[in-house]
């Protein structure tokens, strides 16, 4: 049997409305060249970037109301920051249903990005083909190395996860703790949780949120995949 590809799975998928959450507190400097590259990698109209800024973050806001895109969804938060990073999404979460009700459309899925992610060009693709049978869809994350011990710790943390651990828990069906960007989640999915928190999907009180969402979406029975794939490039 000869192994998938992006193009190939792909071409199964009539394609679904995409949601990408974005918080971004003190993110000035990067958010405006990062949402740009999304914008040039990504050449769809099917999905909508929901961007969290917060009332007291002037330099973040003017970076992303400086470009002119309707997939380009600025959500100015209802209090100052910083705040948790699971606080800004259940931001995110409610601004998207309360758009679906205002346009009258359904997003089917949620990507996680962070504000200095580059993103792969065959990620919203994989994404919707994918999530039509999975929970939960996790590709692997490559960080960039930096200058700092913060930064380039990551380095380590990532290769020892997205190289061995999450291979290994995806083979036995374990559930996937999420890495909170290069993930997708199925929006009734993020609802099922949102009803078991008082309407937040992403817990208020974890500093992880969204391990902690991977291993609940794992633990009450859906499917996650974390998935390695050949893309349109052949890489």
């Amino acid at each position: 049997m000869a192994r998938a590809t992006v193009d190939s799975l792909a071409s199964t998928r009539i394609g679904g409305r995409l949601a990408v959450f974005v918080p971004a507190w003190d993110e000035g400097a990067v958010i405006g060249q990062m949402l740009r590259n999304t914008l040039n990698s990504w050449t769809s109209d099917r999905f909508c970037i929901f961007v969290g800024c917060y009332p007291n973050d002037k330099a973040t806001q003017s970076a992303v109301f400086a470009i002119d895109d309707p997939r380009i969804r600025p959500v100015i938060l209802t209090v100052n920051g910083p705040t948790t990073k699971s606080d800004c999404l259940n931001h995110l979460w409610r601004e998207m249903r309360a758009t679906e009700q205002r346009q009258g459309i359904r997003f089917q899925t949620v990507i996680l990005h962070d504000a200095e992610d580059v993103v792969h060009p065959d990620e919203l693709a994989l994404f919707d083909s994918l999530t039509e049978r999975f929970a939960l869809v996790q590709i692997p994350v490559l960080p960039l190395a930096g200058h700092s011990w913060i930064s380039d710790h990551y380095l380590d943390e990532f290769a020892e996860a997205h190289g061995k651990s999450l291979i290994v828990r995806e083979a036995l069906g374990a559930a996937l703790p999420s890495a909170g960007v290069g993930c997708a989640m199925r929006t009734d999915v993020l609802q099922w949780l949102a009803e078991q928190q008082q309407g937040n999907p992403f817990a208020l009180g974890s500093l992880t949120e969204d391990y902690e969402a991977g291993l609940r979406i794992g633990g009450a029975g859906f499917r996650g995949v974390f998935v390695k794939i050949v893309d349109r490039s052949g890489g």
